[in-house]
C-alpha cells in the first residue's frame, strides 16, 4: 500500500515534474507569498515523488493556484496512477469534498484525475469550465503563420505599424514593468488581481531569461503592453491592455504580431498558448481551442457531503426549458 503524507510548506515540490510555469515550486512559492497556505499530498514510490498542490478554502480542498494560473493538474508521471489514486483515497480522511480546476486534459491530466478519485470511492463530477487558445506552430516561419490570418488584420498592421515603436524586453526592467501597470490601470481590463505578486513572477522570469515584455508607444508614448514568457518550446501570452483612448492606433494589433514574430522565428517555439477565456478576437490569431475541466469529488460516506450530493442528483434530473 502507496504511503501519503501532508506537508504545509512548498519545499516538498523540489524536483517534482512542471510541464508549464504553473507548476514550478518557484511559482508555488509566489502563491504562499501572496497569503495562500499550502497543503500538498505527496507520495513515494520507486523513488518517485507524486503531489498534489493543494489549499484549503470555501470548506473544501481546492488547487494550490489563483486567477493567474493557467492550468493545474496532479505532479506525477503519467503512468504513476496508483500514486495518484493513493493520494485520492487518503483525502477522503481530511475532507469531504475536493474541487480541482482548470485541469487540461491533452496530456490525460483530467481523465486521470477523474479516474483516480472515482476508483478511491469518492462521486466525481467532471465539466468543462473554461477554453485554452493555443496557436500550433507547426514548423511555420511568422510569414507564412500570418499570410494566413484574416485579410483585415494583415490591413490593419500594414496600415498602422508606422505609427507604433515597438520594444520587446527579455530581461526585467523596473521602468518598463512600471509602463505596463500605468497602461493595464488605463485600459478596459478590470482591476489587477494580485499586482505585487505578478511583478515578482515577472521579475524571477526575466532573471531566468523566459520574460517577453512587449510595449508599444506613439511619439514617445507607452499606449500598449503584453507581458509573455517562453519555456519549453510553448510561449505563454499572460497579460496583455492598450490604453483605451488610443484604440484608433490599433497599437495591440501591432505588438502581438510583434512577439508572435520574435516568438516564432527567434524563440523557435512550437505552440503559443494564450491563456484561458473564450475572447472572440483570440480565434483571429490562435488556431486551436482546448478544454480546460472543473473535477468536482464528494465523498457519499460523509454526511457533510449529503446536500451537495442531492444538488446534482436533482441537477441530473430536473426537466429542462421546453420538456413537458
Amino acid at each position: 500500500m502507496i504511503a501519503t503524507s501532508y506537508h504545509d510548506t512548498i519545499n516538498v515540490l523540489q524536483g517534482t515534474i512542471a510541464p508549464s510555469p504553473f507548476e514550478r515550486a518557484e511559482w508555488f512559492a509566489l502563491l504562499v507569498q501572496s497569503g495562500q497556505k499550502p497543503f500538498i499530498a505527496t507520495t513515494q514510490t520507486d523513488g518517485r515523488l507524486a503531489a498534489l498542490a493543494l489549499t484549503r478554502a470555501n470548506g473544501r480542498i481546492e488547487p494550490l493556484a489563483n486567477w493567474y494560473s493557467l492550468a493545474w493538474r496532479p505532479l506525477a508521471d503519467a503512468d504513476d496512477n496508483e500514486a495518484l489514486v493513493a493520494m485520492a483515497r487518503s483525502l477522503r480522511s481530511e475532507t469531504h469534498r475536493v474541487t480541482l480546476w482548470p485541469i487540461p486534459d491533452e496530456d490525460g491530466s483530467a481523465t486521470r484525475t477523474e479516474r483516480a478519485f472515482a476508483k478511491a470511492g469518492w462521486s466525481v463530477r467532471r465539466e468543462q469550465c473554461d477554453h485554452n487558445h493555443v496557436l500550433p506552430v507547426n514548423g511555420r516561419s511568422f510569414a507564412e503563420y500570418w499570410a494566413s490570418r484574416p485579410g483585415r488584420m494583415r490591413t490593419t498592421l500594414k496600415r498602422k505599424a508606422k505609427k507604433v515603436e515597438v520594444e520587446i524586453l527579455s530581461h526585467f526592467d523596473a521602468v518598463a514593468w512600471a509602463k505596463y501597470e500605468a497602461i493595464y490601470n488605463s485600459s478596459w481590463k478590470p482591476e489587477e488581481g494580485d499586482p505585487v505578486m505578478l511583478r515578482a513572477f515577472a521579475k524571477q522570469e526575466g532573471l531566468a531569461g523566459r520574460l517577453r515584455l512587449g510595449i508599444a508607444r506613439h511619439e514617445g508614448m507607452a499606449v500598449a503592453a503584453q507581458f509573455w514568457t517562453v519555456e519549453n518550446g510553448t510561449a505563454y501570452i499572460h497579460k496583455l491592455a492598450h490604453r483605451e483612448d488610443t484604440k484608433r492606433l490599433s497599437a495591440g494589433t501591432v505588438l502581438s504580431a510583434a512577439l508572435f514574430e520574435k516568438a516564432i522565428d527567434e524563440d523557435r517555439v512550437a505552440l503559443v498558448d494564450f491563456g484561458t477565456g473564450n475572447d472572440p478576437y483570440k480565434t483571429d490569431w490562435m488556431e486551436e481551442a482546448r478544454p480546460r475541466f472543473r473535477i468536482d469529488c464528494l465523498d457519499p460516506r460523509q454526511p457533510k457531503a449529503w446536500p451537495a450530493l442531492a444538488k446534482r442528483g436533482f441537477a441530473r434530473v430536473a426537466p429542462t426549458r421546453g420538456d413537458s
